[in-house]
């Protein structure tokens, strides 16, 4: 003979002794909905999904997307925070400014930017072809931006000066372009003044 409906077996119990514990992304829905107030039909109509969608959510059966995810909660006036497991630091999701390649595709966010001076198409026939293209690059603040491909050398140069946080804007991409320019003048200018004897 079955149990009565509603009978609590032994681990049941167990399970509701072991007290609270984090929800997930089902708990995450069910607190969105009791800070904005609504049932799942009202936050079916803020989200325009409907009222079985936000159910299987909050089931565990299915998982709003991720950016459904993030209006969700912004919508209650909360923030996603996201720690590293190891040191407990908050972790930023990558800057949206981060230099691009010419055709406007991001670079890979793995891989860490350097500048090589000043942009010029490859495939120039003369030296005045690409100095005009550099002094248009200098003007546009448009620096060479390259990339290492190489797991190893990647890993080598990471070793020896430490692994950037993100990719840097293209505008401190052209700042370090014009130091570059600064301190091979300087350089240039010392040689001039101090030849070799």
């Amino acid at each position: 003979m079955g149990e009565p409906a509603g009978w609590w077996g032994e681990a049941e119990w167990e399970w509701y002794d072991l007290g609270p514990f984090e929800g997930g992304i089902p708990g995450m829905v069910r607190r969105v909905r009791r800070i904005l107030d609504v049932s799942q039909r009202g936050l079916a109509g803020l989200l325009e999904v409907s009222q079985s969608v936000v159910a299987r959510w909050e089931t565990g059966r299915t998982s709003p997307r991720a950016s459904v995810l993030h209006a969700m909660v912004r919508m209650a006036g909360l923030r996603e925070r996201y720690v590293a497991e190891d040191t407990g630091e908050e972790v930023e999701p990558m800057r949206d400014d981060g230099a691009r390649r010419h055709g406007g595709s991001r670079f890979p966010a793995h891989v860490d930017l350097r500048v090589n001076g000043w942009w010029a198409p490859a495939g120039l026939r003369s030296s005045m072809e690409l100095w005009n293209w550099v002094d248009r690059s200098r003007v546009r603040r448009d620096p060479m931006v390259r990339c290492r491909t190489s797991r190893w050398l990647r890993r080598l140069e990471r070793l020896m000066w430490g692994t950037p946080d993100d990719h840097p804007s293209l505008r401190q991409l052209a700042a370090e372009a014009e130091h570059r320019d600064e301190r091979r003048d300087e350089l240039l200018e010392q040689r001039r003044r101090h030849p070799a004897a």
